[in-house]
Formats: C-alpha cells, structure tokens, sequence
C-alpha cells in the first residue's frame, strides 16, 4: 500500500487543522492505519491510531484534542487536531499495519505542522 499524507500547515495556538492520508490498493479496509509524528530533534512518537475494526488509540497527549478516523470507501484516515498547542509541531506521518502484522511496514512522506504563538 502507498500512502500520502497531506493537509499540513500553520496554525496559531489553539487552532484546528485536519490531516488527510490517502491510500493506494484495494485492500485498504483491511489495515490498521496510525499517525505518527516527528518535532524536531527528537525521536518519532505515536500519535494516534485505527485499527482495521475501527477501535481507536491515543497518545495520552493528545488524548480529547485529537480525533482519527478513516474512510474505507474513500481509502483514506484523518487526523483531526483541535486545541493545537505549541509542542504539536512536528512532520505528521501516517503509517499503515497489515490487519494480523506486528509493524508498521508502510509509511507516508509526511506533511509538516506548525503551530505559533
């Protein structure tokens, strides 16, 4: 499966922005799809995640601020981020997981997120 995120940008504290991340191959119903992201000078993190049934996951920092959700028909999940906050900045990539695999073996290119003050 290829993947392309999209849907970054700048935002000012407090403000919202919705990722997109589209997915190629018709099997896209059968992954577990996340988001990751990467701040600069550190280390990639979880953000959030779906799994192929639709049960989500959360980062505890981004827990009630951030929504994933995902579209079979569409190929696609999103990221919706509220309440943005100045340490949500960071490249945002989306990740996929085949439905039984252990890791995420594909990844997307990112999409970069700034929030200012």
């Amino acid at each position: 499966v290829q993947l392309q995120a999209s849907g970054g940008g700048l935002v000012q504290a407090g403000g919202s922005l919705r990722l997109s991340c589209a997915a190629s191959g018709r099997t896209f119903s059968s992954y577990n799809m996340a988001w990751f992201r990467q701040a600069p000078g550190k280390e990639r993190e979880f953000v959030a995640a779906i799994s192929w049934s639709g049960d989500n996951t959360y980062a505890d920092s981004v827990k009630g601020r951030f929504t994933i959700s995902r579209d079979n028909a569409r190929n696609a999940v999103y990221l919706e981020m509220n309440s943005l906050k100045l340490e949500d900045t960071a490249v945002y990539y989306c990740a996929a997981r085949p439905k039984f695999g252990q890791n995420y073996d594909y990844w997307g290119q990112g999409t970069e997120v700034t929030v200012s003050s």
